[in-house]
């Protein structure tokens, strides 16, 4: 399987396919899992270690919201819940940290601060966005965030769609190929039928030239399946899924629970490693 570098900032790591997993640390009251859990920073440095501890290789850090029907909130309030706690990691934590956001504004500050790449679920909207990377060096994930047609095509207009956002930030940005990652947007504007697809043929992309994240963790289309209404009590869909994408080929797999995850991803990794 094909090995991309993933550039942010002054540091760099191989992704080949075998899932690094991405802990989530929402800073937000009303996120669709664990809002509320870390509003306040000590709690959430104290989780993010705790994150560490268990096998993340990244953190994933977000002020806002972006379950359906979320509430927006100022870049002056995103800032206030992210960056004491940016600022506190960066201290004590040496895992890279992402941030979260569509904010040009946001993301340029949290980078500044100490965080080395944006994970932005709009693909680069903001205008300003371009110019933040660019300044920073910094790494990147683009999201597929659009609305698709009931009877489309799922994975083929998802990556048409990334394929050429990814041109475009390349050349916006001014920064190589290397400094982004995509994600294919399990959940947003998808039907269930469509998240399932994307999810079967998510390492297609890898073999168009484009390292993958998957965030499909507690999401709602497995609740769909089982039957199971509550976030909290999805964590073996959201482990089935993840093995899957394991074998389809992903590079970063982004979780709440990331001990259990772990645990499954190194399990799946050592009975395929045998002889």
């Amino acid at each position: 399987m094909e090995t991309f570098t993933f550039q942010f900032k002054d540091r760099q790591c191989l992704l080949n396919g075998q899932p690094r997993v991405m802990g989530i640390l929402n800073l937000t009251p009303d996120s669709f899992s664990d809002g509320g859990k870390y509003n306040c920073p000590e709690m959430a440095v104290a989780r993010a270690l705790k994150m560490q501890e268990e096998g993340a290789e990244f953190l994933d850090l977000g002020g806002e919201s972006t379950r359906p029907g979320f509430t927006p909130v100022s870049t002056v309030e995103e800032l206030r819940r992210v960056l004491p706690v940016i600022e506190e990691l960066r201290r004590c934590c040496p895992l890279p940290l992402s941030i979260d956001t569509s904010k040009a504004a946001v993301a340029e500050a949290a980078l500044a601060a100490g965080a080395s790449i944006v994970n932005d679920v709009s693909a680069l909207r903001d205008p300003d966005m371009p110019r933040v990377l660019r300044k920073y060096g910094a790494g990147c994930i683009l999201m597929h965030d659009l609305p698709l047609a009931p009877q489309s095509d799922a994975f083929q207009e998802v990556a048409f769609f990334l394929e050429k956002r990814l041109q475009w930030a390349v050349a916006s940005c001014s920064l190589g190929k290397e400094h982004f990652v995509v994600d294919p947007g399990i959940g947003f504007g998808k039907s269930q039928e469509q998240n399932l697809s994307l999810l079967r043929h998510c390492g297609e992309l890898r073999s168009r030239g484009m390292p993958v994240l998957v965030g499909m963790s507690n999401k709602s289309f497995i609740g769909k399946i089982t039957g199971e209404g509550h976030a909290d009590q999805r964590l073996a869909g959201t482990i089935a899924a993840g093995v899957l994408c394991q074998f389809n080929g992903c590079d970063i797999l982004r979780v709440h629970q990331v001990f259990e995850n772990c645990q499954a991803l190194q399990v799946i990794a050592a009975i395929r490693a045998a002889l």
